[in-house]
């Protein structure tokens, strides 16, 4: 066990009388944890243990920094201490949900991550090796060449996934590890192995772990417990004294009964059970975890808390400082060679839509073959064109559900200060580059030259060009829809929703002298891509062609059929419309920048000592944003 106080490289944790409260406009303020004391010492591995619903997810995120903009807290969280907040590389979280890339490897994936988190000035070699040392650590040596998988491959098992997890996490050997239900999922067996591996990593680490309801082989991997019921501390201390506080309190737990499973069972207040006291008493679940609250608040164990607390207060340790990470173009170019990969080996990403693209530019390409110059391929080249930069563009949210859960990947690590919005949006637009490339080019080929549209290579490009902007621009509507919208269902009708909007009024189906002014032509039909995609394409065609009038006594120019029959705006070349759409693209970058900073904005990490009392936070008076650091 570890002294009564912080010492050099060490990490003590301590809250005092901490409080916290959700506010939502249904059931209006809540306090969810009430007036908990507690630690967490270096070298010790501390279950936090309750019923679903007692609090033990809020305490872990309140204690790691990490609650929701709509919770007030209050209380003394310290470390060492002192009022200081997690430094990058002194601390790491891991996530109940394994949130990975399904078509890495094990190694590939702590690889990367490596290169992402560890600084500059170590060599790669020693990053290789820090990560193969760690996933020896954490028993992967075997699984390092299987792909993680998931919904496209069967990959690494669940324990195998959640090693993996907490491996990305220690890489920089952090002094601090938060666990938010370690074992959820896992059958018994890959349960205690996965706590057997975090419990031997507690050497000079202090571990912090919600579970739910443990075996009784991972309950004996436990130093320290804190048992929650409702929000409120029913035991604190050593988890082997457990046993005996609820036997001394009235409630002993039956011989070869997992110690878990009574402890949960007695105080579970979700189901109104009555418990046996004696041979003829009975009393209520509620009365029975008032009691042992109070004889936990009444006893000796509570007042070794609040002096070890005030003992760690006292002894105030070292200031932990923020480790130095892989530089913006360091992290830029790793998140741009991962994204590629991952992107080559899912096919939903890219390569399913290559193939129907094929078929789709070999039916454009059929149907209007060698589309002529009669009167008749006027309207046959404008619905050619409308076909190609409409549903073609339209196709791309194809990749929506890939790049969710690439964005998951992202907010995971950002979270954690891996690296920032603005490296993931780049490699995410350089990665993307190649494949869009390629799946505009070949079926434009096709497409372009089956229907015989203008000749010569200027015109070819200008089309291939508007073409593959508009794709970007679709895939950045998709991608700050993704931001916006979490759910990947209703993310996927917002997006098809407000493109349908913007194809109705970008002037094909109704001519932009005929749309409703409101709504319609003001503003969508001025901040539509379609209307310039069209526009642009549609030049790029008619100007300079000749076409038979319908009854063959001569020819109709281009340039009447632009401004006349599609009511096209002539004041501007084709390459001013290729220039607005390069500038909306740059501006839907710019925004899913906006809005993923927007909405990943948490609490930081451990705040300093809060004046806020229990009475304040339960008023309606107190701000939401009374932790402002």
């Amino acid at each position: 066990m570890s002294s009564q106080g912080p010492k050099n490289g060490e990490v003590w944790l301590t809250w005092e009388d901490l409080w916290v409260t959700a506010s939502s406009l249904k059931d209006g303020n809540k306090a969810i944890l009430k007036g908990l004391t507690g630690y967490a010492r270096p070298g010790e591995l501390l279950a936090i243990m309750g019923p679903s619903g007692c609090g033990k997810s809020t305490l872990l995120d309140t204690i790691a920094g990490r609650l929701g903009s709509n919770t007030r807290q209050s209380g003394n969280i310290l470390i060492n201490g002192r009022r200081q907040t997690l430094a990058y590389g002194s601390s790491a979280y891991v996530t109940q949900e394994d949130t990975l890339m399904a078509t890495l490897t094990v190694k590939e994936v702590v690889y990367y991550s490596a290169e992402l988190q560890l600084p500059n000035s170590m060599p790669k070699s020693e990053k290789k090796q820090i990560a193969d040392m760690t996933m020896k650590e954490m028993g992967l040596q075997d699984a390092m060449e299987t792909r993680i998988g998931g919904w496209s491959g069967k990959g690494t098992s669940g324990g195998q996934k959640r090693r993996v997890s907490i491996c990305l996490e220690i890489l920089t050997r952090p002094k601090l590890l938060f666990l938010d239900e370690p074992t959820s999922g896992l059958d018994s067996a890959a349960s205690y192995y996965v706590m057997k591996t975090i419990a031997s990593q507690c050497q000079g680490r202090t571990i912090i772990a919600s579970i739910h309801q443990p075996s009784t082989e991972v309950f004996s991997l436990f130093h320290s417990l804190c048992l929650l019921s409702s929000g409120r501390t029913v035991y604190f201390g050593p988890a082997s004294a457990a046993t005996e506080f609820f036997a001394l309190s009235g409630y002993p737990c039956p011989t070869l009964q997992n110690p878990s499973d009574h402890f949960l069972k007695t105080i579970n207040g979700d189901f109104d059970q009555d418990i046996e006291e004696g041979p003829t008493s009975r009393k209520s679940t509620e009365e029975v975890i008032n009691i042992l609250i109070k004889s936990y608040s009444d006893s000796d164990k509570y007042r070794a808390v609040q002096s070890q607390v005030a003992e760690i207060c006292k002894q105030e340790g070292e200031v932990l400082e923020k480790r130095s990470r892989a530089s913006f173009a360091t992290q830029s170019l790793v998140l741009t060679k991962r994204s590629f990969v991952n992107m080559s080996r899912d096919l939903g990403y890219y390569w399913l839509r290559l193939g129907v693209y094929i078929v789709i530019a070999i039916g454009l390409g059929t149907i209007y073959y060698d589309v002529g110059f009669s009167y008749s391929s006027i309207q046959a080249r404008g619905s050619m064109l409308m076909f190609v930069a409409s549903f073609i563009t339209f196709m791309a949210i194809g990749g929506f559900p890939s790049f969710v859960e690439e964005l998951k990947v992202f907010h995971r690590e950002k979270l954690n200060g891996h690296y920032g919005s603005g490296s993931f949006i780049i490699a995410n637009t350089l990665s993307a580059v190649p494949y869009l490339l390629l799946i505009y080019f070949i079926p434009g080929v096709i497409a372009y030259y089956l229907t015989r549209l203008q000749s010569g290579f200027e015109h070819f490009i200008y089309f291939a060009l508007v073409l593959f902007t508009c794709m970007m621009l679709v895939e950045s509507l998709m991608m700050i829809v993704a931001s916006i919208v979490p759910n990947f269902l209703m993310g996927l009708i917002t997006g098809e929703g407000i493109q349908a909007l913007k194809i109705l009024s970008g002037g094909f189906f109704r001519s932009p002298n005929d749309l409703p002014k409101v709504f319609w032509k003001y503003p969508l039909h001025y901040v539509s891509f379609h209307r310039y995609a069209y526009e642009g394409m549609f030049k790029n065609e008619f100007e300079g062609l000749n076409f038979h009038d319908k009854h063959m006594k001569g020819l109709i120019k281009g340039e009447d059929i632009l401004g006349n029959t599609w009511q096209m705006d002539m004041d501007y070349s084709k390459w001013i419309d290729l220039a607005i759409l390069l500038g909306m693209l740059v501006s839907y970058r710019l925004l899913f920048l906006l809005f993923v900073k927007a909405g990943d904005k948490v609490k930081p990490a451990i705040r300093a000592v809060m004046s806020t009392s229990p009475q304040q936070i339960n008023s309606a008076e107190t701000p939401l944003h009374v932790l402002a650091a």
